[in-house]
Formats: structure tokens, sequence, C-alpha cells
């Protein structure tokens, strides 16, 4: 398609160097959280979809670390789950937008985060990674570290905010549900019957005590043991099990409309005792209550901290987009939900139930050709910029040159990137809304996240990796066989040239490619031959040319070493030495166990992995 018109072209590439000030991007710290929140909230509630970006401290410290072609779902998440649990994010920018026809309105919000103590309960984090070609690289962007470390938003997941609130030990209102139709046992009605008598009698004498001077109140309260809550007389009732509990609340039933019943958390988990607030009255109740509900809300806000960002995110159910879904997810489900499930499967369906819609962009622009290889939004705005005619109803993006604010900017280019997609792949309008029910179908296609490599849309399947390479050719895991100790320095050419005159498998086609400079793999097209050479190699009749090689060093496994490799995490800088300590348990290659576990790649002869981009 012919270049755009240099008016057109002046309308969307301007060399202004001045971010309008209609898009600035809110910086949030921990100074202004409370007022962002508030205007953040507003503006998803408006929102039809909701962008984000991440800035961590490292990724993938291997060449093989990361996900490449011949990577299955399950091998894919097992590199993405040691990376998020290794780094910390420094910045989550999230953006707010609608997208009516050709009309985009983002509302981008930059929220810098640390990993403080705050509570004193040795959470989140006390120490993470860092690779210093990410810090040199966020120094270069004008990211503010001094902000950050003194500022920085910090937050629980939610597994630690419920271990955090045990360990508090905070008061909670009752949220006991009883269950009228359960028969009491003697103990039952011993036990009910001795606390509302004394009940009782604690609430007559908290009545008559008004009358009284200060020291024989004093002596009252402590012959009853009695305290004050606030301003207001509360006594404890101990309890041993789950079942005292429930009849302490049901016979507190009696007394609704005074007293007021709350669960004391023992410090190791479980109730320690339940405490009994006398009101003066039904409206003093009332107000009890709406106290009890604010300073709640304001514990769970300190206790969240920028969590309640991830919270109102899923609670709006809007689809939320990102440029590399299974690296920032995991990150997400990392430090804000739970620890990483162990296998892909089990993610899927815990990220599924926070975020039900979920689009890569990524993954919408391997439907055009030439984009199929970009990884970087900047130069695939650019490609679209030049050879589309899409325009996108939005003020000028902020420019690479704006020193000190590209990494701002990120997720504010992500969603033009995304509006110029949808346009372009004429993703229809009935497909843009976000209310409560589900995608339409178009966007539903771009939600494979656990397949960082997808082939097409249409074919969904997260046992499958698809590569977008010219010459493509789907080829099973039972096929592909890595090789390492060879000669340093040697190419995938001359090892294809060694292998070739070594034995009768290699006179049929086959592949070699490099995954790092101490491994290859090698890629058998027909049926049957990669176990027929991994049996030669290892048996003695091993002969030739290829026993040379064996004897300097060559060592041969299948798909199922490198499973292992990924999913016990020897995640050394070599492959070849991973594989090394994948083979030093005997049991590790059981036949059975490989057989299924089959899974299917798409294979190309470009599949090459360019080590200058890593």
């Amino acid at each position: 398609m012919a270049s755009l018109p240099p008016l057109i072209r002046r309308r969307f590439l301007s060399t202004s160097t001045n971010v309008p000030k209609k898009w600035a991007v809110k910086e949030v710290t921990k100074l202004n959280f409370k007022k962002s929140l508030e205007e953040f909230k507003d503006h998803l509630a408006g929102a039809d979809f909701v962008a984000v970006s991440l800035q961590k401290t490292g990724s993938f410290s291997a060449a093989w670390h990361r996900p490449q072609p011949f990577d299955t779902a399950d091998t894919s998440y097992c590199k993405a789950k040691y990376a998020a649990e290794r780094f910390q994010l420094l910045q989550f920018a999230a953006c707010p937008f609608t997208l009516r026809a050709s009309k985009l309105t983002p509302h981008p919000y930059n929220f810098v985060l640390f990993p403080r103590d705050e509570l004193k309960l040795g959470m989140p984090s006390y120490s993470f990674s860092v690779q210093t070609s990410h810090l040199t690289s966020m120094a270069q962007e004008g990211f503010d570290f001094n902000a950050c470390i003194y500022n920085g938003i910090s937050y629980l997941s939610r597994a630690q905010e419920s271990a955090a609130k045990v360990r508090i030990g905070n008061p909670s209102p009752s949220t006991y549900i009883m269950n009228s139709s359960s028969t009491h046992t003697v103990a039952d009605t011993v036990f009910i019957e001795r606390i509302k008598s004394r009940v009782k009698h604690w609430k007559n004498a908290c009545r008559s005590s008004k009358k009284d001077d200060a020291l024989l109140s004093s002596l009252r309260k402590l012959v009853l043991g009695s305290e004050l809550y606030g301003s207001r007389p509360c006594m404890n009732i101990d309890v041993c099990s789950e079942r005292q509990i429930q009849l302490a609340l049901e016979m507190l039933r009696e007394f609704s409309d005074e007293l007021v019943p709350l669960i004391i958390p023992a410090k190791g988990g479980g109730t320690q005792a339940v405490r009994v607030v006398l009101t003066s009255s039904k409206e003093d109740k009332d107000s009890f209550e709406r106290e009890l509900q604010n300073l709640e809300e304001e514990q769970n806000q300190r206790v969240r901290g920028f969590r309640e960002v991830i919270d109102l995110i899923s609670a709006s159910q809007k689809p939320v987009v990102s440029h590399n879904s299974l690296n920032d997810f995991t990150f997400i489900h990392s430090k804000f939900l739970s620890p990483l499930p162990t296998n892909v499967d089990e993610f899927m369906d815990s990220l599924h139930l926070v975020f039900p819609h979920l689009l890569d962009v990524n993954h919408m622009m391997k439907n055009i050709g030439p984009l199929r290889k970009v990884t970087n939004i900047h130069a695939a705005i650019s490609y679209l910029n030049n050879h589309y005619f899409a325009p996108i109803d939005m003020e000028n993006l902020p420019q690479e040159n704006e020193e000190g604010t590209v990494h701002r900017h990120n997720v504010v280019k992500m969603c033009y990137l995304f509006a110029k997609l949808c346009s372009i792949l004429k993703i229809p309008d009935n497909a843009m809304t976000s209310n409560n029910a589900l995608l339409a179908p178009a966007p539903e296609e771009y939600t494979n996240i656990s397949n960082p490599y997808p082939d097409s849309p249409q074919e969904s399947i997260n046992d499958d990796i698809r590569i977008w390479t010219k010459n493509m050719k789907k080829v099973s895991c039972n096929h592909l066989v890595f090789l390492w100790g060879f000669r340093s320095g040697m190419t995938a050419g001359m090892l294809k040239s060694l292998l070739h005159k070594s034995h009768d498998v290699f006179s049929e086609e086959f592949d070699v490619r490099l995954v790092d400079k101490s491994c290859a793999i090698v890629v058998f097209w027909r049926p049957g031959l990669s176990e027929t050479f991994l049996d030669f190699v290892s048996g003695e009749e091993i002969c030739g040319s290829l026993r040379e090689m064996v004897s300097e060093g060559l060592r041969a496994s299948s798909y199922e070493a490198y499973k292992r490799v990924c999913r016990l995490g020897l995640w050394e800088a070599n492959l070849a030495e991973s594989l090394d300590r994948a083979l030093e348990d005997p049991d590790c290659l059981v036949e059975a166990n490989l057989a299924a576990n089959c899974k299917e790649i798409y294979w190309s002869s470009d599949s090459t992995i360019n080590f200058d981009n890593l």
C-alpha cells in the first residue's frame, strides 16, 4: 500500500517535542495516590478498555530463558514464572480509554511502586533481583529512582492481605451466617445459657453504673471484666471452636438492637474471642457500625496500597490491553494476587477469574505480515502510519526524542496502536463495547496470552506453539533432539554438515538451529528418526564421525529433558549446563511420560535466534 500523503503524515507524526497538555500522563506516588485513585476510578467507569504497561527491574538473564519458537505453552509459562518471581515492578502504567469509531480518548496514569514494608510485617518483599541493563535503560529514559524509593506506592497481594489481617489482629464485624436448623447438644445449651446470663448481668451493670461514683464504677468494671471500645462499654466472650463462635453470635441476636458483636482474630489464625460492644440506642448502633465500616475501609486501603488499582480494574470487567501479556500477567499475578501456580492451566484459570477479558496487541500485529517479527511499539506505529490509511482522532503522540519522559508514554502509544490495528483489521464497532456482556468474537481471537508465538487467532490451543515465519511447518516435539557438547565456535551450518555424514538418519531432510552458543536443536521431519538417532548415540554400536564427536563430549537428548529443565527451574546461563543437570537423574526420561506429553510446534527454516537482540 502506498505511503500516506505528506499532510496526513504530518498529522500523525508531528515533530513537536511537547506532549499536549490534554494527554499529559499523570504521575502518581504515595503523596497523591488517594486523590488520584478517585480520578482513576471515574475514568475507568467511563472507559471501554484499560491498557497496562509495566516497568520491571529485569526480565531474562540468558538468551534461552526467553520464550522461544520451540517452546510449548508449558515451557513458556515456566520461563515467565521464573522472571516474575525474581524481579520487581517499579512502575505500573494504566490507561483507561474509549474507542468510538476512529476517536480515541485515553486517560493515562503512571503509578510509581516500591515494595516497602510499611506495616512492619515482613511483606511484601525484603529483596528482589535487578539487571544493570534494565536500570541503565530506565535511567536513560528519565526514571526517578529517588521518587521511587522514597515515595513509591507499596502494596500487598490478596494472599498477603489475608495473612496481614490475621497478624494485625484488628476486630472486624461478624460475617457469620447462622444455621437455625442445627440442633443443640447439652454442651451447647450449657454454653449458651452461661454466656447469656453473663451478658445480661454485664449489660444491666453497665446501665446502673452510670449512677455510681467513679470509684464504684471502676470496681464494678474490674469485677465484671468490662472494658471500653472507644467510649462504649464492651466485654469479651472467649471461644475455643468455630461452633462456639456460631452459638455466641446466635445468642447475641436477642440483643440485636443494642449489642454489636466483633470477631477478634487470633495471632496464629482462627478466632480468639467474640467482643460485644454495648450501644446506647438504635441510632448509636447505626453510627457505630458506620464507624466500623469506615475504619475497615481505611485499613484496607493502607494494607492494599496500589493493589486498589488492580482490584478496581478487575471489578470493572473492562477488557485489559497489553503488549506482552504472558510476561506482564505473570508479574501481576505474582505481585498482586497470589503465588504463581505450578502449571500454565492453573495459572490461566486463576487469572481469568480476576481478568476475564485480555487482549494482546502483539497477537493482533501478527495478522499484518510485515509486523510478524516486530516487537517494538514505536516501530509498529511508524510502519502502520506509512503504509495504511487508518486515521485515528487523537492528539499528537509523544515523540521518542522527549528526554526524560519516554517511559511514561508507552501505555498511550499502546492505546494508539490498538486503535490503529482495530481499524486496519476491521474489528466491528459492536466489539468495542466493554459492558458486562462477553466481548464480540473478533477481539476474542487475540486473547491467547499463554502462547507467546501465536499462529492464527482462530486456532487458539494452549498446547501448540505458533511461529509467524515463512515456510512454516507443524512438527511434533518428539521429532526434536537437543545437541550440546560440540566444539566451541561451531555454527548451525557447520554442525549440520558434520551430522549429514555421520548416520543414515541424516540422509532424510532435517534442520539444525542454535538455541544458544552451547546447544542446538535438530528437527527430523520423518517420524521415528529422532528415536533412532538417540538410540544410536547412546548405544555401543556407535561408529564413524559421530563416535568421534561423542568422544569429544557431544551429548543428545529428547524434548522431555528440556521440559524437565524448565519445570525444575534449572536456569543456568548456558542451556547445555542445565541439560546436564536435568540428566543427572536416571529416571528423568521415562518413555511413557514422553509419549503422554507429546506436543506440537510450528517450525520454520528461518526461525533463528538473533543474539544481538537479547
